[in-house]
Protein backbone atom coordinates (compact mmCIF):
# COMPACT_ATOMS: atom_id res chain seq x y z
CA UNK A 1 0.00 0.00 0.00
CA UNK A 2 2.60 2.24 0.98
CA UNK A 3 4.65 1.83 -2.62
CA UNK A 4 1.50 2.53 -3.81
CA UNK A 5 1.00 5.87 -2.56
CA UNK A 6 4.56 6.89 -3.11
CA UNK A 7 4.10 5.45 -6.60
CA UNK A 8 0.66 7.93 -6.58
CA UNK A 9 2.52 10.91 -5.62
CA UNK A 10 5.42 10.29 -7.78
CA UNK A 11 2.94 10.73 -10.94
CA UNK A 12 0.78 13.70 -9.32
CA UNK A 13 4.60 15.17 -8.80
CA UNK A 14 5.23 14.25 -12.60
CA UNK A 15 2.00 15.53 -13.73
CA UNK A 16 2.39 18.88 -11.66
CA UNK A 17 6.02 19.26 -14.09
CA UNK A 18 4.65 18.14 -17.24
CA UNK A 19 1.73 20.72 -16.78
CA UNK A 20 4.00 23.71 -15.51
CA UNK A 21 6.64 22.57 -19.00
CA UNK A 22 3.56 22.88 -21.10
CA UNK A 23 2.27 26.22 -19.88
CA UNK A 24 6.46 27.52 -20.07
CA UNK A 25 6.53 26.38 -23.24
CA UNK A 26 2.95 28.22 -24.60
CA UNK A 27 4.51 31.48 -23.27
CA UNK A 28 7.89 30.97 -24.50
CA UNK A 29 6.02 30.49 -28.25
CA UNK A 30 4.07 33.84 -27.40
CA UNK A 31 7.01 35.91 -26.62
CA UNK A 32 9.56 34.55 -29.21
CA UNK A 33 7.39 33.72 -32.34
CA UNK A 34 3.94 36.01 -31.71
CA UNK A 35 5.52 38.97 -30.34
CA UNK A 36 9.20 38.10 -31.77
CA UNK A 37 9.45 41.34 -33.95
CA UNK A 38 9.13 43.21 -31.02
CA UNK A 39 11.54 41.52 -28.65
CA UNK A 40 14.19 41.54 -31.14
CA UNK A 41 14.05 45.50 -32.08
CA UNK A 42 15.80 45.77 -28.49
CA UNK A 43 19.07 44.73 -30.44
CA UNK A 44 18.87 48.37 -31.90
CA UNK A 45 17.89 50.16 -28.93
CA UNK A 46 21.01 50.40 -26.84
CA UNK A 47 21.36 53.73 -25.40
CA UNK A 48 18.19 54.53 -26.65
CA UNK A 49 15.34 56.20 -24.43
CA UNK A 50 12.39 53.87 -23.14
CA UNK A 51 9.21 54.43 -24.74
CA UNK A 52 6.08 53.20 -23.74
CA UNK A 53 3.23 52.36 -26.60
CA UNK A 54 5.78 52.70 -30.42
CA UNK A 55 3.33 52.91 -32.80
CA UNK A 56 2.15 49.57 -34.19
CA UNK A 57 -0.45 48.19 -36.43
CA UNK A 58 -1.24 44.88 -38.70
CA UNK A 59 -0.48 44.54 -41.98
CA UNK A 60 -2.94 44.68 -45.22
CA UNK A 61 -2.01 42.49 -48.17
CA UNK A 62 -2.84 41.78 -51.31
CA UNK A 63 -2.28 38.19 -53.43
CA UNK A 64 -1.39 37.44 -56.45
CA UNK A 65 -2.48 34.29 -58.49
CA UNK A 66 0.03 32.00 -57.08
CA UNK A 67 -1.01 32.59 -53.32
CA UNK A 68 1.60 34.80 -52.59
CA UNK A 69 1.09 37.38 -50.09
CA UNK A 70 2.21 41.60 -50.95
CA UNK A 71 2.46 43.86 -48.31
CA UNK A 72 0.70 47.20 -49.47
CA UNK A 73 0.44 48.71 -45.91
CA UNK A 74 2.60 47.85 -43.31
CA UNK A 75 5.47 49.90 -40.80
CA UNK A 76 8.34 51.43 -41.23
CA UNK A 77 10.57 52.30 -38.52
CA UNK A 78 12.89 55.32 -37.88
CA UNK A 79 14.15 57.61 -34.91
CA UNK A 80 12.90 60.45 -32.88
CA UNK A 81 15.34 63.33 -32.00
CA UNK A 82 14.92 65.50 -29.55
CA UNK A 83 16.62 67.62 -26.78
CA UNK A 84 16.43 68.42 -23.19
CA UNK A 85 16.66 72.67 -23.25
CA UNK A 86 17.27 72.45 -19.32
CA UNK A 87 20.72 70.81 -19.71
CA UNK A 88 21.90 71.50 -23.57
CA UNK A 89 24.48 73.62 -24.83
CA UNK A 90 22.50 74.78 -27.65
CA UNK A 91 25.12 76.54 -29.96
CA UNK A 92 26.91 73.25 -29.62
CA UNK A 93 24.22 70.60 -30.71
CA UNK A 94 22.79 72.51 -33.45
CA UNK A 95 26.43 73.01 -34.50
CA UNK A 96 26.68 69.46 -34.83
CA UNK A 97 22.98 68.30 -35.63
CA UNK A 98 22.50 70.51 -38.45
CA UNK A 99 25.43 68.78 -40.36
CA UNK A 100 23.49 65.62 -40.11
CA UNK A 101 19.88 66.82 -40.00
CA UNK A 102 17.46 69.81 -42.21
CA UNK A 103 17.22 72.13 -38.74
CA UNK A 104 15.75 75.86 -39.41
CA UNK A 105 17.87 77.64 -37.36
CA UNK A 106 15.05 79.74 -35.89
CA UNK A 107 12.81 77.15 -35.11
CA UNK A 108 15.96 74.81 -32.99
CA UNK A 109 16.80 77.73 -30.98
CA UNK A 110 12.95 78.73 -30.25
CA UNK A 111 12.74 75.66 -28.86
CA UNK A 112 16.02 75.23 -27.21
CA UNK A 113 15.30 78.54 -25.56
CA UNK A 114 12.20 76.53 -23.41
CA UNK A 115 14.37 75.94 -20.03
CA UNK A 116 11.66 74.67 -18.35
CA UNK A 117 10.08 71.78 -20.81
CA UNK A 118 12.31 68.95 -20.48
CA UNK A 119 11.67 67.50 -24.30
CA UNK A 120 11.19 69.25 -27.26
CA UNK A 121 11.54 67.07 -30.85
CA UNK A 122 13.71 68.48 -33.62
CA UNK A 123 13.30 66.07 -36.34
CA UNK A 124 11.62 62.72 -36.83
CA UNK A 125 12.07 59.02 -38.86
CA UNK A 126 15.55 59.86 -38.68
CA UNK A 127 17.67 56.41 -40.42
CA UNK A 128 19.85 54.05 -37.87
CA UNK A 129 23.09 55.13 -39.82
CA UNK A 130 22.43 58.88 -39.18
CA UNK A 131 21.57 57.95 -35.28
CA UNK A 132 24.50 56.15 -34.89
CA UNK A 133 26.86 59.33 -36.13
CA UNK A 134 24.33 61.46 -34.06
CA UNK A 135 24.98 59.04 -30.51
CA UNK A 136 28.93 59.35 -31.61
CA UNK A 137 28.89 63.41 -30.50
CA UNK A 138 28.02 62.49 -27.60
CA UNK A 139 25.99 65.05 -26.81
CA UNK A 140 24.40 66.07 -23.42
CA UNK A 141 20.60 66.47 -23.44
CA UNK A 142 20.14 64.59 -26.94
CA UNK A 143 17.49 62.13 -26.64
CA UNK A 144 16.56 59.28 -29.05
CA UNK A 145 13.84 57.20 -29.25
CA UNK A 146 12.20 55.18 -31.82
CA UNK A 147 9.12 55.74 -33.97
CA UNK A 148 7.08 53.73 -36.20
CA UNK A 149 4.79 55.01 -38.72
CA UNK A 150 2.24 53.28 -41.28
CA UNK A 151 4.01 53.35 -44.92
CA UNK A 152 2.35 52.23 -48.12
CA UNK A 153 4.48 51.16 -50.44
CA UNK A 154 2.65 51.20 -53.43
CA UNK A 155 2.19 55.23 -53.36
CA UNK A 156 -1.33 55.89 -54.74
CA UNK A 157 -1.97 52.48 -55.76
CA UNK A 158 -5.60 51.50 -54.57
CA UNK A 159 -5.36 54.96 -52.60
CA UNK A 160 -9.15 55.04 -51.71
CA UNK A 161 -9.75 51.16 -51.15
CA UNK A 162 -7.07 50.89 -48.84
CA UNK A 163 -7.50 54.36 -46.65
CA UNK A 164 -4.71 55.55 -44.10
CA UNK A 165 -3.92 55.90 -40.91
CA UNK A 166 -4.58 59.75 -38.97
CA UNK A 167 -5.02 61.31 -36.08
CA UNK A 168 -8.98 61.15 -33.79
CA UNK A 169 -8.11 62.84 -31.07
CA UNK A 170 -5.03 61.72 -29.55
CA UNK A 171 -5.23 58.15 -31.20
CA UNK A 172 -3.79 56.76 -34.42
CA UNK A 173 -7.00 54.94 -36.06
CA UNK A 174 -8.24 54.32 -39.66
CA UNK A 175 -9.91 56.89 -41.27
CA UNK A 176 -10.94 55.32 -44.71
CA UNK A 177 -10.89 52.30 -47.04
CA UNK A 178 -9.69 48.95 -45.44
CA UNK A 179 -7.94 51.03 -42.96
CA UNK A 180 -11.17 52.04 -41.00
CA UNK A 181 -13.61 49.05 -42.00
CA UNK A 182 -11.13 46.67 -40.59
CA UNK A 183 -9.47 49.26 -37.74
CA UNK A 184 -10.51 47.01 -34.88
CA UNK A 185 -8.14 44.08 -36.23
CA UNK A 186 -5.54 46.01 -37.07
CA UNK A 187 -5.33 48.36 -34.75
CA UNK A 188 -2.93 46.86 -31.52
CA UNK A 189 -3.18 48.02 -27.90
CA UNK A 190 -0.25 50.41 -26.71
CA UNK A 191 2.03 47.99 -24.57
CA UNK A 192 5.77 48.51 -22.89
CA UNK A 193 8.01 47.40 -25.55
CA UNK A 194 10.68 47.06 -23.20
CA UNK A 195 9.43 44.63 -20.99
CA UNK A 196 12.18 42.31 -19.35
CA UNK A 197 12.13 39.06 -21.31
CA UNK A 198 11.99 36.73 -18.34
CA UNK A 199 9.73 38.71 -16.24
CA UNK A 200 7.39 38.25 -19.77
CA UNK A 201 7.82 34.57 -19.35
CA UNK A 202 6.88 33.73 -16.07
CA UNK A 203 4.48 36.84 -14.84
CA UNK A 204 0.62 36.21 -15.71
CA UNK A 205 1.35 32.49 -16.99
CA UNK A 206 -2.29 31.86 -16.24
CA UNK A 207 -3.93 35.37 -17.46
CA UNK A 208 -2.15 35.16 -20.60
CA UNK A 209 -2.50 31.62 -21.99
CA UNK A 210 -5.44 30.97 -20.29
CA UNK A 211 -7.96 33.74 -20.62
CA UNK A 212 -6.15 35.14 -24.28
CA UNK A 213 -6.23 38.42 -26.29
CA UNK A 214 -7.67 40.87 -28.08
CA UNK A 215 -8.30 39.53 -31.90
CA UNK A 216 -5.64 41.52 -33.49
CA UNK A 217 -4.52 40.43 -36.92
CA UNK A 218 -3.70 40.85 -40.33
CA UNK A 219 -6.12 41.31 -42.97
CA UNK A 220 -5.50 39.30 -46.48
CA UNK A 221 -7.32 40.59 -49.35
CA UNK A 222 -8.39 39.05 -52.60
CA UNK A 223 -6.81 41.99 -54.73
CA UNK A 224 -4.20 40.91 -56.97
CA UNK A 225 -1.17 42.84 -57.38
CA UNK A 226 -0.59 42.43 -60.74
CA UNK A 227 -4.59 43.43 -61.88
CA UNK A 228 -4.85 45.89 -60.04
CA UNK A 229 -1.67 47.51 -61.45
CA UNK A 230 -3.54 46.84 -65.06
CA UNK A 231 -7.13 47.83 -63.69
CA UNK A 232 -5.04 51.31 -62.90
CA UNK A 233 -3.06 51.75 -66.19
CA UNK A 234 -6.13 51.40 -68.18
CA UNK A 235 -7.79 54.32 -66.23
CA UNK A 236 -4.84 56.66 -65.77
CA UNK A 237 -4.71 56.35 -69.63
CA UNK A 238 -8.73 56.99 -70.05
CA UNK A 239 -8.70 60.18 -68.04
CA UNK A 240 -5.77 61.46 -69.76
CA UNK A 241 -7.08 60.53 -73.43
CA UNK A 242 -10.35 62.10 -72.96
CA UNK A 243 -9.22 64.57 -70.18
CA UNK A 244 -12.73 62.87 -68.37
CA UNK A 245 -13.27 64.44 -64.51
CA UNK A 246 -12.94 61.23 -63.29
CA UNK A 247 -13.02 57.10 -63.92
CA UNK A 248 -13.10 54.40 -62.06
CA UNK A 249 -13.77 50.35 -62.31
CA UNK A 250 -13.78 47.06 -60.51
CA UNK A 251 -12.97 43.77 -61.56
CA UNK A 252 -14.97 41.16 -59.74
CA UNK A 253 -15.67 37.34 -59.71
CA UNK A 254 -19.27 37.29 -60.17
CA UNK A 255 -20.23 33.47 -58.75
CA UNK A 256 -18.50 34.74 -55.25
CA UNK A 257 -18.17 38.46 -55.28
CA UNK A 258 -14.39 38.35 -54.49
CA UNK A 259 -12.77 41.60 -55.68
CA UNK A 260 -9.42 41.33 -57.86
CA UNK A 261 -9.26 45.46 -58.94
CA UNK A 262 -11.03 48.83 -57.50
CA UNK A 263 -9.55 51.90 -58.33
CA UNK A 264 -10.46 55.38 -59.16
CA UNK A 265 -8.98 58.77 -60.33
CA UNK A 266 -7.95 61.17 -59.94
CA UNK A 267 -5.86 60.14 -56.56
CA UNK A 268 -3.71 60.95 -54.33
CA UNK A 269 -0.31 59.65 -52.50
CA UNK A 270 -1.18 57.42 -49.22
CA UNK A 271 2.38 58.39 -47.56
CA UNK A 272 1.74 62.32 -48.37
CA UNK A 273 -2.21 62.49 -47.70
CA UNK A 274 -1.59 65.51 -44.99
CA UNK A 275 -0.44 67.47 -48.25
CA UNK A 276 -3.95 66.85 -50.38
CA UNK A 277 -5.76 70.09 -50.60
CA UNK A 278 -9.27 68.52 -51.67
CA UNK A 279 -10.10 66.30 -48.95
CA UNK A 280 -12.57 64.68 -51.25
CA UNK A 281 -9.89 62.71 -52.90
CA UNK A 282 -10.38 60.58 -50.06
CA UNK A 283 -13.19 59.20 -50.80
CA UNK A 284 -14.46 55.96 -52.61
CA UNK A 285 -16.18 57.06 -55.30
CA UNK A 286 -17.07 52.91 -56.02
CA UNK A 287 -19.12 52.82 -53.18
CA UNK A 288 -19.76 56.34 -52.06
CA UNK A 289 -20.93 57.80 -55.02
CA UNK A 290 -24.03 57.63 -57.17
CA UNK A 291 -24.54 58.11 -60.67
CA UNK A 292 -27.49 57.42 -63.61
CA UNK A 293 -25.48 54.56 -65.59
CA UNK A 294 -27.09 54.24 -68.98
CA UNK A 295 -27.76 51.68 -71.06
CA UNK A 296 -26.13 49.07 -68.73
CA UNK A 297 -29.72 48.91 -67.15
CA UNK A 298 -31.09 47.67 -70.56
CA UNK A 299 -29.88 43.72 -70.11
CA UNK A 300 -31.27 44.29 -66.55
CA UNK A 301 -34.54 45.62 -68.17
CA UNK A 302 -34.41 42.74 -70.82
CA UNK A 303 -33.94 39.85 -68.26
CA UNK A 304 -36.41 41.04 -66.28
CA UNK A 305 -39.10 40.80 -69.57
CA UNK A 306 -37.64 37.35 -70.18
CA UNK A 307 -37.50 36.17 -66.57
CA UNK A 308 -41.50 37.36 -66.51
CA UNK A 309 -42.22 35.43 -69.57
CA UNK A 310 -43.80 38.91 -71.82
CA UNK A 311 -40.42 39.09 -74.22
CA UNK A 312 -38.40 36.62 -75.66
CA UNK A 313 -35.03 37.28 -77.97
CA UNK A 314 -37.21 36.76 -80.84
CA UNK A 315 -40.05 39.13 -79.42
CA UNK A 316 -40.26 41.95 -81.93
CA UNK A 317 -41.76 45.65 -81.74
CA UNK A 318 -42.42 48.66 -83.92
CA UNK A 319 -39.56 51.23 -83.42
CA UNK A 320 -40.86 54.54 -84.51
CA UNK A 321 -37.52 55.99 -83.31
CA UNK A 322 -39.44 57.88 -80.09
CA UNK A 323 -42.58 57.74 -78.00
CA UNK A 324 -44.27 59.77 -76.15
CA UNK A 325 -44.84 59.12 -72.45
CA UNK A 326 -46.56 61.61 -70.23
CA UNK A 327 -46.07 64.27 -71.99
CA UNK A 328 -42.47 63.43 -72.38
CA UNK A 329 -41.02 62.74 -75.78
CA UNK A 330 -38.38 59.62 -75.41
CA UNK A 331 -35.83 59.05 -78.12
CA UNK A 332 -33.79 56.52 -79.30
CA UNK A 333 -29.88 57.82 -78.87
CA UNK A 334 -29.97 59.07 -82.78
CA UNK A 335 -33.81 59.68 -83.05
CA UNK A 336 -33.95 57.13 -85.76
CA UNK A 337 -36.63 54.60 -86.32
CA UNK A 338 -35.46 51.05 -87.37
CA UNK A 339 -38.78 49.85 -88.01
CA UNK A 340 -40.36 46.05 -86.58
CA UNK A 341 -37.05 44.45 -85.00
CA UNK A 342 -36.27 41.66 -82.47
CA UNK A 343 -35.42 41.91 -78.60
CA UNK A 344 -31.67 41.45 -79.76
CA UNK A 345 -31.46 44.78 -81.36
CA UNK A 346 -32.78 46.16 -78.41
CA UNK A 347 -29.19 45.05 -77.18
CA UNK A 348 -27.28 45.52 -80.49
CA UNK A 349 -28.16 48.82 -80.77
CA UNK A 350 -28.91 49.64 -77.26
CA UNK A 351 -32.32 50.93 -78.44
CA UNK A 352 -34.47 53.25 -75.93
CA UNK A 353 -37.49 52.52 -76.97
CA UNK A 354 -36.88 48.90 -77.35
CA UNK A 355 -36.23 49.25 -73.27
CA UNK A 356 -39.69 51.36 -72.98
CA UNK A 357 -41.79 48.52 -74.57
CA UNK A 358 -39.96 45.55 -72.95
CA UNK A 359 -40.94 47.54 -69.22
CA UNK A 360 -44.27 48.38 -70.76
CA UNK A 361 -44.64 44.42 -71.06
CA UNK A 362 -43.81 44.10 -67.65
CA UNK A 363 -46.14 47.09 -65.91
CA UNK A 364 -44.61 49.20 -63.25
CA UNK A 365 -45.79 46.99 -60.61
CA UNK A 366 -43.63 44.10 -61.85
CA UNK A 367 -40.35 46.19 -63.07
CA UNK A 368 -40.35 47.55 -59.82
CA UNK A 369 -39.98 44.49 -57.79
CA UNK A 370 -37.32 43.15 -60.32
CA UNK A 371 -35.61 46.61 -59.33
CA UNK A 372 -35.58 46.30 -56.61
CA UNK A 373 -34.91 42.53 -55.93
CA UNK A 374 -31.38 43.40 -57.38
CA UNK A 375 -30.47 45.52 -54.88
CA UNK A 376 -30.18 48.71 -56.70
CA UNK A 377 -31.68 51.07 -53.84
CA UNK A 378 -29.69 49.41 -51.32
CA UNK A 379 -26.44 49.35 -50.11
CA UNK A 380 -24.53 45.86 -51.26
CA UNK A 381 -22.57 44.94 -47.81
CA UNK A 382 -19.03 45.24 -49.17
CA UNK A 383 -16.44 45.70 -46.68
CA UNK A 384 -15.98 49.19 -47.07
CA UNK A 385 -16.71 52.40 -45.29
CA UNK A 386 -19.23 54.90 -45.94
CA UNK A 387 -21.03 52.99 -48.51
CA UNK A 388 -24.57 54.39 -49.68
CA UNK A 389 -27.38 52.97 -51.25
CA UNK A 390 -29.30 53.98 -54.51
CA UNK A 391 -31.52 57.00 -55.07
CA UNK A 392 -34.69 54.88 -56.85
CA UNK A 393 -37.32 56.88 -55.38
CA UNK A 394 -38.73 57.32 -58.80
CA UNK A 395 -39.82 53.69 -58.79
CA UNK A 396 -42.39 54.57 -56.68
CA UNK A 397 -43.68 57.34 -59.06
CA UNK A 398 -47.12 57.09 -59.84
CA UNK A 399 -45.88 58.43 -63.49
CA UNK A 400 -44.99 56.17 -66.25
CA UNK A 401 -41.76 58.14 -67.94
CA UNK A 402 -39.95 57.04 -64.56
CA UNK A 403 -40.48 53.79 -65.13
CA UNK A 404 -39.66 54.21 -68.90
CA UNK A 405 -36.52 56.01 -68.19
CA UNK A 406 -35.62 53.80 -65.59
CA UNK A 407 -35.46 50.87 -68.17
CA UNK A 408 -32.61 52.51 -70.16
CA UNK A 409 -30.63 53.79 -67.31
CA UNK A 410 -32.30 57.44 -66.42
CA UNK A 411 -34.05 58.71 -63.39
CA UNK A 412 -32.31 56.45 -60.90
CA UNK A 413 -28.64 56.50 -59.80
CA UNK A 414 -27.16 53.99 -58.18
CA UNK A 415 -23.06 53.47 -56.71
CA UNK A 416 -20.58 51.38 -59.40
CA UNK A 417 -20.71 48.39 -56.66
CA UNK A 418 -24.22 48.35 -56.33
CA UNK A 419 -24.05 48.24 -60.53
CA UNK A 420 -21.91 45.97 -60.25
CA UNK A 421 -23.21 43.28 -57.90
CA UNK A 422 -26.53 43.63 -60.33
CA UNK A 423 -25.20 42.91 -63.28
CA UNK A 424 -23.08 40.13 -61.65
CA UNK A 425 -26.51 38.26 -61.01
CA UNK A 426 -26.20 37.80 -64.99
CA UNK A 427 -23.15 36.38 -64.64
CA UNK A 428 -23.88 33.98 -62.03
CA UNK A 429 -27.37 31.93 -62.78
CA UNK A 430 -29.46 34.69 -61.53
CA UNK A 431 -28.45 34.96 -58.28
CA UNK A 432 -26.93 37.80 -56.38
CA UNK A 433 -23.61 38.35 -54.53
CA UNK A 434 -22.01 39.84 -51.26
CA UNK A 435 -19.36 42.07 -53.30
CA UNK A 436 -15.94 41.70 -50.38
CA UNK A 437 -12.31 42.82 -50.66
CA UNK A 438 -10.79 40.92 -47.65
CA UNK A 439 -10.05 37.22 -47.64
CA UNK A 440 -8.49 36.25 -44.65
CA UNK A 441 -7.75 37.32 -41.43
CA UNK A 442 -4.63 36.48 -40.02
CA UNK A 443 -5.09 36.88 -36.34
CA UNK A 444 -1.67 37.03 -34.63
CA UNK A 445 -2.73 33.98 -31.81
CA UNK A 446 -5.12 31.18 -32.83
CA UNK A 447 -5.88 29.77 -36.28
CA UNK A 448 -6.83 32.43 -39.08
CA UNK A 449 -10.23 32.72 -40.68
CA UNK A 450 -11.17 32.71 -44.65
CA UNK A 451 -13.85 35.26 -45.14
CA UNK A 452 -16.49 33.15 -46.50
CA UNK A 453 -20.11 34.59 -47.92
CA UNK A 454 -23.31 32.42 -48.26
CA UNK A 455 -24.89 32.18 -51.62
CA UNK A 456 -27.08 35.59 -52.38
CA UNK A 457 -30.76 35.39 -53.71
CA UNK A 458 -32.07 34.31 -57.03
CA UNK A 459 -33.38 37.13 -58.93
CA UNK A 460 -33.56 35.58 -62.42
CA UNK A 461 -34.20 31.86 -63.85
CA UNK A 462 -30.74 30.25 -64.48
CA UNK A 463 -32.57 29.52 -68.19
CA UNK A 464 -33.15 33.67 -68.02
CA UNK A 465 -29.23 34.51 -67.66
CA UNK A 466 -28.74 32.13 -70.06
CA UNK A 467 -30.44 33.49 -72.86
CA UNK A 468 -29.06 37.10 -72.22
CA UNK A 469 -25.45 36.19 -71.96
CA UNK A 470 -26.28 34.58 -75.31
CA UNK A 471 -27.64 38.11 -76.43
CA UNK A 472 -24.90 39.78 -74.54
CA UNK A 473 -22.40 37.39 -76.66
CA UNK A 474 -24.21 38.48 -79.88
CA UNK A 475 -23.74 42.10 -79.05
CA UNK A 476 -19.70 41.59 -78.88
CA UNK A 477 -19.20 39.73 -82.31
CA UNK A 478 -21.51 41.83 -84.16
CA UNK A 479 -22.53 45.06 -82.77
CA UNK A 480 -19.54 46.45 -80.74
CA UNK A 481 -17.34 48.55 -82.81
CA UNK A 482 -18.83 46.51 -85.67
CA UNK A 483 -17.83 43.04 -84.35
CA UNK A 484 -14.10 43.88 -84.71
CA UNK A 485 -12.86 43.27 -80.91
CA UNK A 486 -14.33 39.86 -81.45
CA UNK A 487 -11.84 37.41 -79.78
CA UNK A 488 -12.45 34.35 -82.10
CA UNK A 489 -12.15 31.97 -78.97
CA UNK A 490 -13.30 33.35 -76.33
CA UNK A 491 -17.16 34.32 -75.35
CA UNK A 492 -17.82 37.57 -74.05
CA UNK A 493 -20.72 39.57 -73.18
CA UNK A 494 -21.05 43.32 -72.62
CA UNK A 495 -23.13 46.27 -72.84
CA UNK A 496 -22.00 49.74 -72.96
CA UNK A 497 -23.91 53.11 -71.71
CA UNK A 498 -24.28 56.73 -72.45
CA UNK A 499 -25.90 58.86 -69.65
CA UNK A 500 -26.73 62.37 -69.57
CA UNK A 501 -25.25 63.77 -66.93
CA UNK A 502 -27.86 65.74 -64.46
CA UNK A 503 -27.77 69.33 -63.59
CA UNK A 504 -26.86 69.57 -59.32
CA UNK A 505 -29.53 72.37 -59.56
CA UNK A 506 -32.01 69.74 -60.71
CA UNK A 507 -33.00 71.31 -63.71
CA UNK A 508 -32.69 68.82 -65.86
CA UNK A 509 -29.45 67.47 -68.10
CA UNK A 510 -26.46 68.78 -69.53
CA UNK A 511 -26.62 69.54 -73.21
CA UNK A 512 -23.07 68.45 -73.50
CA UNK A 513 -21.57 66.30 -70.21
CA UNK A 514 -22.09 62.08 -70.61
CA UNK A 515 -21.27 59.60 -68.62
CA UNK A 516 -19.82 56.54 -70.00
CA UNK A 517 -19.90 53.04 -68.67
CA UNK A 518 -19.42 49.53 -69.90
CA UNK A 519 -19.33 46.10 -68.16
CA UNK A 520 -18.85 42.54 -69.67
CA UNK A 521 -18.22 38.93 -68.40
CA UNK A 522 -16.30 36.02 -69.26
CA UNK A 523 -16.02 33.43 -70.32
CA UNK A 524 -19.71 34.27 -71.21
CA UNK A 525 -21.59 30.76 -70.26
CA UNK A 526 -19.52 30.01 -67.27
CA UNK A 527 -17.85 33.54 -66.22
CA UNK A 528 -14.54 33.77 -64.32
CA UNK A 529 -14.52 37.84 -64.28
CA UNK A 530 -16.95 40.56 -64.72
CA UNK A 531 -15.54 43.84 -65.51
CA UNK A 532 -17.02 47.26 -64.85
CA UNK A 533 -15.56 50.38 -65.75
CA UNK A 534 -16.86 54.13 -66.03
CA UNK A 535 -15.88 57.77 -66.79
CA UNK A 536 -17.30 60.96 -66.33
CA UNK A 537 -17.37 63.77 -68.83
CA UNK A 538 -14.78 62.71 -71.33
CA UNK A 539 -14.16 65.75 -73.58
CA UNK A 540 -14.58 65.39 -77.67
CA UNK A 541 -16.41 62.05 -77.76
CA UNK A 542 -20.29 61.12 -77.04
CA UNK A 543 -20.26 57.30 -76.75
CA UNK A 544 -18.76 54.82 -74.41
CA UNK A 545 -18.46 52.16 -76.97
CA UNK A 546 -15.37 54.84 -78.29
CA UNK A 547 -14.19 55.57 -74.90
CA UNK A 548 -14.36 52.04 -72.83
CA UNK A 549 -14.66 49.39 -75.79
CA UNK A 550 -10.62 49.39 -75.78
CA UNK A 551 -10.02 49.36 -71.83
CA UNK A 552 -12.21 46.41 -71.42
CA UNK A 553 -10.50 44.81 -73.86
CA UNK A 554 -6.96 45.00 -72.66
CA UNK A 555 -8.19 44.16 -69.31
CA UNK A 556 -9.89 40.79 -70.29
CA UNK A 557 -7.29 39.63 -72.83
CA UNK A 558 -4.39 40.32 -70.02
CA UNK A 559 -6.56 38.05 -67.70
CA UNK A 560 -7.43 35.58 -70.00
CA UNK A 561 -3.16 35.40 -70.05
CA UNK A 562 -2.62 35.89 -67.01
CA UNK A 563 -4.80 33.34 -65.60
CA UNK A 564 -4.20 31.07 -68.15
CA UNK A 565 -7.99 30.67 -68.88
CA UNK A 566 -8.81 28.19 -71.60
CA UNK A 567 -11.15 28.96 -74.94
CA UNK A 568 -14.76 27.86 -74.37
CA UNK A 569 -15.20 28.44 -78.18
Amino acid sequence: MRGSSVLSRLWLLYGIIFLVAVVFIAKLFIVQVVHGKEYSSKVDRQDIVSSTGVFDRGTVYFTQKNGDRVSVATLKSGYIVAINPSIINASDVFSKLSKLLQLDSNTFFIKASKKNDPYEEIARRIDKDTIKKIKEFNLKGVIISRENWRFYPGEDMAASLLGFVGYRGNDLVGRYGLERYYNDILSRDKQDLYVNFFTEVFSNIGETVFKGEKREGDIVTSIDLSVQEVLEDELKRVIKKWDSESVGGIIINPKTGEIFGMANFPTFNLNTFNKVKDPSLFSNPNVESVFEMGSIMKPLTMASGIDAGVVNSDTTYDDKGFLIVDGSRIENYDGRGRGVVPMQEVLNQSLNTGAAFVMKKLGKERFRKYMLSLGLGEETGVDLPNEVGGLVDNLNSPRDVEYVTASFGQGVAVTPIAMTRALSSLANKGKLVTPHVVREIDYKLGPSREIVYSGGERVFKESTTEEVARMLVEVVDKALMGGTVKLPHYSIAAKTGTAQIARPDGGGYYKDRYLHSFFGFFPAYNPKFLVFLYTIHPKGVRYASHTLTQPFMNITKFLINYYEIPPDR
